[in-house]
């Protein structure tokens, strides 16, 4: 029986003669080397530069589209941003209305009716300002060049004054005829009317919703990811919405004080036109390092053409000052602890969405930069927190 078995296990058995085992088959050939890759003679700077080169143009390509969407949408976007910056300045002021014992709703419409109640008397004083003031800088201003001619024809200029009369003239010509528009009395045309009211009307429901619902929103956007993307995704909104409150917070307090100073400047020297250009100097504070550049520039000429050489300096002096104190002390006590941007970067992200936007594209620019920015430093250390925990635990294992 054992020789059987091992006879079996040979491959044969008695009684069945011819036939043989079945052997197994042979073994695959072995597969050729693959081809050499066509990058190899390639130089890797080449390479990379290639592959960055292409994803370069496919985000200016998708950054070109969302630009032209933005434009043609511009009545929805230039609301919704207006109304993430207003409820960014306003949801303090609701969330300690509501610590007081106020419900969700009241606070938010006590927050937004105060808002929108100061808004609407900031306008009508500056409109009532404006429109009262607006012939006697007419006048002051045909009075400034006409000493201005009279000092350059005298030694030791001794300039010829024809050109300069044409230009003065004009210059009187165009404050008499456009002095509703530059009073901003009225808007023309019914069409730019029915926008502005529509605007007005869509920024205050947004702000509306955003102060009252802003944590169920987000909520709800980020219902749908998994557990650990929606985490992140918690982290990086916390961050970014923190940028923008505090980048708004410290913007208005600092537009504030301009404001406050300029108008202070201008009553002193008896200017025209000092609410209107308090209030310029305020919005103006909201585009960072231009701004007040284009505002105070405006200042200067105005008082130069009312009020002479002397005041125009005075008011140039007051800026450089309030330049310098801005730049050394405000900006980066205020915002920038918190909103963390090179003037380079602030510079090329203003040029860029100003050209994209206009106006309401530098006003944005800034804190979108500073919620994307902070974002990122917040993941990255949510990253490095999360390595640092599993290394421990991999050492204490």
């Amino acid at each position: 029986m054992r020789g059987r078995a091992a006879k079996r296990a040979a491959g044969w058995l008695p009684g069945r003669a011819g036939t043989a085992a079945v052997e197994p088959p042979p073994p695959p050939p072995p597969a050729p080397p693959p081809p050499a890759p066509v990058t190899a003679d390639v130089p890797g700077w080449l390479r990379v530069s290639a592959a960055w080169s292409w994803r370069l143009v496919l985000l200016a390509a998708l950054l070109y589209v969302a630009g032209r969407v933005a434009s043609d949408l511009y009545l929805v976007i230039v609301p919704v941003a207006a109304a993430l910056l207003l409820t960014a300045l306003l949801q303090p002021f609701a969330h300690r209305l509501r610590r007081r014992g106020l419900g969700p709703l009241a606070a938010t419409w006590c927050t937004l009716l105060l808002a929108f109640i100061l808004i609407g008397a900031a306008v009508w004083l500056v409109t009532s300002t404006a429109e009262a003031e607006y012939p006697a800088l007419v006048s002051q201003v045909k009075h400034t060049t006409t000493q201005i001619q009279s000092w350059l024809a005298g030694p030791p200029f001794h300039v010829k004054t024809g050109n300069l009369e044409k230009l003065s003239d004009n210059i009187v010509s165009y404050l008499s005829k456009h002095q509703s528009v530059l009073a901003g009395t009225v808007l023309t045309g019914g069409r730019i009317l029915a926008e502005v009211l529509a605007g007005v009307v869509l920024c205050f429901f947004i702000s509306f919703f955003l102060i009252k619902d802003g944590d169920r929103i987000w909520a709800w956007f980020t219902s749908g990811l998994a557990a650990e993307r929606r985490r992140r995704a918690n982290i990086a909104g916390r961050a970014a919405w923190q940028a923008v409150v505090y980048y708004v917070r410290g913007t208005v307090a600092v537009a504030a004080i301009q404001a406050t100073v300029m108008g202070i400047t201008l009553a002193v020297i008896n200017a025209p036109l000092v609410a209107p250009l308090a209030l310029i100097m305020f919005l103006a504070g909201f585009i960072p390092l231009l701004g007040v550049l284009v505002a105070g520039t405006l200042a200067i000429l105005i008082v130069l053409a009312a009020k002479g050489l002397i005041a125009a300096l005075i008011v140039l002096g007051v800026l450089i000052a309030q330049n310098q104190l801005e730049g050394h002390l405000l900006q980066p006590q205020v915002v920038g602890k918190m909103v963390r941007l090179h003037p380079l970067a602030v510079i090329l992200v203003l040029a860029v969405a100003g050209v994209v936007a206009g106006i309401a594209g530098a006003v944005v620019a800034v804190p979108i930069t500073a919620a994307i920015t902070s974002s990122v430093r917040a993941l990255n250390d949510d990253a490095a927190d999360v390595r640092a925990r599993t290394a421990g635990g991999v050492i204490s294992g």
